[in-house]
């Protein structure tokens, strides 16, 4: 059973990078079969359709991005500092080349064109961070951090608008400068600046 579950592991992944930088209609189980090294046969035997590997990677991305955000609220108690360290995340992600760009918004773009059980997963991961980011934004206010033109929620949808299009720029023009502006102006835009005492 061990195997069985790490080649299914080995397809969620190759197939979460393969849609990351060509959507879902970019690839196919071929491009699948031939980066893992198995058959096609294989793929179908732990998904029997694309759709249902699409499900399982979008699925295990917001199970991760449910954990990272747990982390962040565990490690880092200040709520504009969460939203830093939010902005941060995706910084080095996208000046590394680790995850140059976030699978659901990816996969947003295409909803039109994607099977159903697909685009639903995909609108429940904007649901959960849209929530997560309105109530840090909405905290953040609270404790006088952060200075509010709109509703935390609509400000949330601003804030997640500009990060999604950062990464969008930065690829556009093949440069992690692009969406570092992106984010910071975001960034700005919300939260009351850091007063540094001291000469």
């Amino acid at each position: 059973m061990t195997n069985l579950t790490t080649t299914a592991d080995e397809i969620v992944t190759c197939a979460h990078a393969l849609m990351m930088n060509r959507g879902y209609n970019g690839f196919s189980y071929a491009d699948v079969s031939e980066t893992v090294g198995i058959r096609k046969a294989s793929i179908h035997h732990h998904f029997p359709t694309k759709a249902d590997l699409a499900v399982r990677v979008v699925a295990q991305y917001r199970k991760q991005v449910r954990d990272s955000i747990a982390g962040l609220s565990q490690t880092i108690p200040a709520p504009d500092d969460q939203l830093r360290a939010y902005v941060e995340y995706w910084e080095s992600c996208v000046a590394t080349g680790t995850q140059t760009f976030c699978v659901c918004a990816m996969l947003a773009a295409e909803i039109p064109a994607l099977p159903e059980n697909v685009a639903n997963e995909v609108r429940a991961h904007f649901r959960d961070l849209i929530g997560w980011l309105a109530s840090v934004i909405a905290a953040a206010d609270a404790a006088g951090k952060a200075r509010l033109e709109k509703r935390a929620e609509v400000e949330a949808e601003a804030f997640a608008a500009a990060i999604h299009g950062g990464m969008l720029a930065a690829r556009a023009f093949g440069s992690a400068d692009a969406f570092r502006s992106a984010a910071h102006t975001a960034l700005d835009r919300i939260l009351v600046p850091i007063q540094h005492h001291g000469g």
